[in-house]
């Protein structure tokens, strides 16, 4: 599927998946090998709601969290050290 832009320069469709009924999705094979994306790999799920009705699901890699947290609160605790 051809790359398509959305919200933001890093931001594009990769690929279109279903859900199946027991609720669970396939990553495509070309977009885990594409991001090293392994069996057993844990993600956090974070949604994004608009006028409450569901308008985003974003998988983050649990490892990165960490790094993601601590880059949004590091400059609040430098400044409070101060």
């Amino acid at each position: 599927m051809e790359n398509t832009t959305c919200c933001h320069s890093s931001c594009s469709i990769e690929a279109v998946v279903s859900i199946d009924e027991r609720g669970q999705l396939v990553l495509p094979k070309d977009l885990r090998e594409k991001y090293g994306v392994r069996a057993g790999d844990k993600f956090v799920v974070v949604s994004i709601e608009n006028n409450s009705s569901l308008c985003c699901i974003a998988f983050i890699k649990s490892e990165q969290l960490n790094d993601i947290v601590m880059g949004q609160i590091a400059p609040v605790i430098t400044t409070l050290n101060k």
